[in-house]
């Protein structure tokens, strides 16, 4: 409205404003950008600022930070009602008699004229009183009771009744040595995190129950890492030792109730703790379903026993200083580990010892794509992300891209994804449909957005047809949405090898961090069975497992599982 040529430029010259916005300081020059745009465009259309513009910042809290702002809000409030008492009081007594007032034409053209003087800037005093707005003699009045403040506006502000910016700057932010002592999760984020089902480790880490756990502990089906890899669903955990991280994707399923910021500056938490405390709440939430109709007793018992940790919850795992020792004490206890990062931490991509599975997040293809899709903090995005692809190339393990289909915003790309992948030369590549979570304040996707898997499938053919050879289509999770292409390399003797040999890989480790021995992606590969590759006709679906689906009315029912000549029943 601000720059329609048809409003006036006048047209809230009697408006004052207070404008208060919420955001992350990690965004640099973006931080408060909305509130700060919306306090311009305020001042554009004539109104007055009642005091200066603040901005709440997520990392602090922000309870607290409004509370000091409001301070400050009253405190002009109440300075301009004192100013506003003589002027107001002659036309109080007009206002208070019962007899209305006859002009002439001439005086009400004086005062016509008066009015406009005085908006022009000739009179301050009648001008701060013309402008006075309805709504702030409301709020003075619900706050004329509260005698709480003794001290007064003149301790919040200087003498012409402004409040200094640079007041306000002190007191919200925070000194650098506490900020070393400060804990990741406010109140406010835990209150919010813990609603959505999420355990709270010590100060920076939580675990989740997947669903797909939950899933195969009844018998219905595995997630798209059993088809691909072999893990067993009901003995994996889903954790994160870090909640903060250096994105805020379109598609993330968590709302973005997480903290974020571009470097570790919390209290850190021990990484055996928070391996123990992981386990012990996901044992808690595992004796929670005992319950759900159609539960596996022996599944059950073997599901406190966890075999599997995808460190891909939420935030950034990899941002954790001590994340060498949590995949250790991981590996120790016979878990394999399959870890998840968003591609902004080339340096921690290099430190990283050898883990199970090592993911990379290729959201987009272009540094366009992938800015408005990730929405990062850092300003060099765009390379560190390519750094982060050729440090996974000379990782010289199990590595993989994750991308994720967004329609309308990443499937364009084909021949960008094709050179992404000749520079990291990743052993898998996954390929999966965004999942749609709901309405969301954080994210403008609809269900329009969410591609179907005929069209991941269309995707994932082009591309190995793009690739040139190299790369082939290995298997496929139809319930995932989700398709996955490997090295040829993995594919032995006309067999597909995408599987692991985990009680190889744990041996494998050991050695490794006894003595430094090396090994290799193909030294813990196992063979992918039959009804898991890319076009069988169980689509990844276990046949072992009871497929169920849910009718137009509503009721869940069993489909009847049809034998086939796949060499599986």
């Amino acid at each position: 409205m601000a720059q329609d040529f048809r409003v006036s430029k006048t047209w809230l010259k009697h408006v004052h404003v207070a404008v208060y916005g919420l955001g992350n300081s990690e965004y640099d020059e973006n931080f408060g950008k909305a509130s700060k745009a919306l306090s311009k465009h305020f001042s554009t259309l004539g109104a007055s600022r009642l005091c200066p513009r603040g901005v709440g910042d997520d990392n602090h809290d922000q309870t607290a930070q409004f509370d000091t702002w409001s301070d400050h809000l009253i405190a002009s409030l109440c300075e301009q009602y004192v100013i506003l008492q003589k002027p107001a009081t002659a036309d109080a007594d007009a206002r208070n008699s019962k007899v209305a007032g006859w002009k002439s034409q001439n005086e009400f053209r004086r005062q016509k004229r008066k009015e406009k003087a005085a908006a022009n800037g000739e009179d301050n005093e009648e001008a701060m009183w013309t402008a006075e707005d309805q709504m702030n003699e409301i709020v003075l009045e619900l706050d004329q009771g509260d005698d709480s403040d003794e001290d007064g506006p003149s301790r919040r502000t200087k003498g012409n009744g402004v409040v200094d910016v640079e007041d306000i700057g002190v007191v919200m932010k925070e000194s650098e040595a506490a900020a070393l002592s400060r804990e990741m999760v406010t109140p406010l984020q835990r209150k919010a995190l813990t609603k959505e089902g999420y355990k709270i480790i010590g100060t920076h880490s939580a675990v989740k129950l997947c669903r797909w756990t939950k899933h195969q502990l009844r018998g219905r089906g595995g997630c798209y890492k059993h088809t691909f890899y072999g893990i067993t669903s009901y003995q994996c955990m889903e954790t994160t030792p870090s909640l903060a991280c250096a994105n805020k994707c379109v598609f993330c399923w968590r709302h973005h109730k997480n903290p974020v910021g571009r470097e570790w500056r919390w209290k850190t938490d021990d990484a055996k703790e928070l391996v123990e405390g992981a386990i012990s709440r996901h044992q808690t939430m595992i004796k929670e379903v005992k319950g759900l109709p159609g539960l596996i007793q022996s599944r059950w018992e073997e599901a406190f026993t966890v075999r599997h940790c995808a460190l891909s919850l939420v935030g950034e795992p990899i941002m954790y200083p001590h994340i060498n020792e949590f995949c250790r004490e991981l590996h120790a206890r016979q878990i394999s580990s399959f870890l998840v990062t968003n591609a902004q931490f080339p340096e921690k991509i290099a430190a990283l010892e050898p883990i199970t599975q090592l993911y990379v997040s290729v959201d987009a293809a272009t540094k366009d794509s992938l800015k408005a899709i990730d929405r990062p903090l850092f300003k060099d995005f765009w390379e560190r992300f390519l750094s982060c692809l050729t440090q996974l190339k000379a990782k010289g393990q199990r590595t993989v891209y994750r991308m994720t289909l967004v329609k309308e915003h990443n499937m364009k790309e084909i021949d960008n994804y094709v050179e992404l992948i000749h520079m990291g030369e990743p052993d898998l590549i996954e390929i999966k449909a965004v999942t749609y979570c709901g309405k969301s304040d954080a994210s403008d996707l609809t269900m329009q957005n969410v591609p179907y898997h005929q069209e991941v499938r269309d995707f994932c053919e082009l591309l190995c047809a793009k690739l040139g050879g190299g790369y082939a289509l290995a298997t496929e999770h139809a319930h995932s949405n989700c398709v996955l292409i490997a090295k040829t390399a993995f594919k032995i003797d006309g067999q597909w090898h995408t599987w692991i040999d985990y009680d190889k890989f744990h041996s494998l480790i050991q050695a490794y961090y006894k003595d430094g021995t090396p090994f290799t992606t193909m030294d813990y590969i196992a063979p992918t069975p039959a009804w898991a590759v890319y076009n069988a006709p169980e689509a990844g679906f276990d046949p072992i497992e009871t497929r169920f689906r849910r009718t137009k009315e509503g009721k869940v029912v069993e489909i009847e599982y049809t034998a086939t000549d796949s060499g599986c029943g």
